[in-house]
Formats: structure tokens, sequence, C-alpha cells
């Protein structure tokens, strides 16, 4: 006998497992910048993903959800730069908000046309903001 089990969203695993694959990419980017600072690499990846939304506004063309979406990627921005000088578990909060942020767009569709990008973009923050955590945690990376 087989159990299939079905998702009530089918069309989000696909997003879901990429979201993973970039999450463990996004936690381990600091490799691919060796001669730069971790934290500086991780700052500058928060900055990265919270300005994808940005573009998503630019794409919506309604000037409240550009404003809106423009002042949410600057708290991000300050958060990254304050990370940068203080403690890396900002980084991570970053992430962690960031993730919050995405199931918001997710469930209000405040931007149009984004679809699968915010469980995909979820998944990659929270799980970059787990394994980050986990890294601090265990002395592997500078507080």
């Amino acid at each position: 006998m087989t159990i299939v089990i079905r998702s009530t969203h089918p069309g989000l695993r696909a997003p879901l497992i990429w979201g993973v694959v970039f999450g463990v990419l996004q936690a381990a980017s600091p490799l691919a910048f060796f001669w730069l600072d971790t934290a500086t690499v991780y700052a500058l990846g928060l900055t990265l993903i919270a300005a994808v939304y940005v573009g998503f506004a630019v794409a919506d063309g309604r000037r409240h959800v550009l404003v809106a979406e423009t002042g949410v990627a600057a708290v991000f921005v300050i958060a990254a730069a304050s990370a940068e000088v203080g403690s890396t578990w900002l980084i991570v909060a970053g992430l962690a908000g960031h993730g919050l942020k995405d199931l918001w767009q997710h469930r209000t569709g405040f931007v149009t046309g984004t679809r699968w990008w915010p469980p995909f973009c979820a998944t990659v923050d929270w799980v970059a903001a787990a394994l980050i955590a986990v890294a601090l945690t265990t002395t592997l990376l500078p507080t």
C-alpha cells in the first residue's frame, strides 16, 4: 500500500527545496570571499536580499509600494551596517526578520507579481539564519 501526501500548495515544493539550497550557500558564502571579514560578507548578503523587493516594487509600479519597500530595505541595510561594527547576531536577527517579512508578503500579496518568491526567500533567510546561529553558538564564528 502506498501513502500519498498531497500538499495544499503543490507549487511551493520546488521554491522551498531551492530555498534550502540557497540558504546553505548563503551561510557558506564567506568561504567564497575568504579575503573579507565574515561579518562583511553576511552584511553584504543581507543588503542584497533586502534590495530584491525594491526591484519587485519598481516592477509593481505603485508609488506607495515603492516607498514602503525602500523603507523596509533601508532598515535591513542599517541592521547589516550595525552588524559590521557590532555583533554578528544582528545578521541572524536581520535574516530571521526578513523571513517574517517574506511570510507577510506571501500572505498579503502587497507587492504584485512575486508568486513563488516569498516562500523561496523566507526559506533562504531562515536556513541561513539557523546555520549562522549554530556557527555562532559553537564558536565557529566570532560574535
